[in-house]
């Protein structure tokens, strides 16, 4: 299994700490308008199993619109690419998401969404490998903190194949504003993968930290995130570590992007199981 995980290892962004002051603020309900944003990253991934490990590099970006349909209803279209460098292969993956919903700034946000990804790179064998989930998700706003939940199922599939791996999974973040332009991240996430009757699962964890500079478009984060995945008595560590750069429009702060722009997000693992018999 560890070098099936291996092989298939590509790494996914940063999708997803918490400060000691509680700041009050006065966040105010912004006229519907377009906005969203852009942001990259690099960094690396340190793979652990019993008595061994292995490390890689990895870099990429995601950009995300948020178009609001009237004062409450939205759509936001995702894009993302991720590369993976491991042992003298390149593995990568690109895709997108739409998400559908309706927002009140100073309550709650509720919805559904939809994603699809492809993956391509040195080992995959020449099939044309993607994967598509959808499911619900819902938002939460108490002053200075955001509550966000996300269910799904999706399918792993590869042209020209009838056969295809189910997978469902399961996230909660926590977004904490110390100050409008410092957020701190704390993510908690399970998925399983089925294949051939036997599943695959992964506990993940995440933290990340963001700042904004004032009066500026430009933020700057950095991102730990853990997979434990396990299967069959086996299991391994992927651990992630990135730092980035953000540049938004639309939006005067941290906090009024979470509220008013493009605020959804998905999750995305650091690794990713090929389709059987690729």
């Amino acid at each position: 299994m560890y070098r099936l995980l291996m092989g298939a290892a590509i790494a996914a962004t940063a999708t997803s700490a918490f400060a000691a002051d509680v700041v009050v603020m006065d966040q105010s309900i912004a006229a519907p308008h377009i906005s969203g944003y852009v942001e990259a990253y690099l960094g690396g991934l340190y793979l652990t199993v019993p008595g061994d490990h292995a490390t890689a590099t990895t870099a990429g970006g995601v950009g995300r619109v948020n178009f609001p349909i009237d004062a409450r209803w939205n759509i936001q279209t995702d894009a993302m690419v991720d590369s993976l460098w491991f042992q003298g292969q390149n593995l990568y993956g690109y895709g997108g998401a739409v998400h559908a919903y309706w927002r009140d700034p100073s309550a709650y946000a509720l919805g559904g969404f939809a994603t699809i990804t492809g993956y391509g790179g040195d080992g995959i064998g020449g099939e044309n490998i993607y994967n598509f989930t959808a499911g619900p998700e819902a938002q939460v706003y108490l002053g200075n903190v955001t509550l966000y939940g996300q269910v799904y199922y999706g399918q792993l599939r590869a042209n020209g194949s009838s056969e295809h791996i189910d997978d469902w999974g399961t996230r909660g973040v926590a977004r904490y504003f110390a100050r409008d332009n410092l957020r701190f991240d704390a993510e908690l996430g399970f998925s399983s993968v089925s294949i051939s009757g036997e599943h695959l699962n992964t506990v993940t964890g995440a933290l990340q930290a963001m700042y904004r500079f004032s009066g500026t478009p430009l933020s700057v984060f950095g991102r730990y995130q853990l997979d434990h995945v396990y299967a069959g008595g086996e299991s391994e560590n992927i651990h992630k570590y990135v730092i980035g750069l953000r540049a938004s429009f639309g939006s005067d702060t941290l906090l009024d992007e979470d509220r008013n722009g493009a605020t959804m997000d998905t999750y995305r693992p650091n690794f990713v199981l090929p389709f059987v018999g690729g």
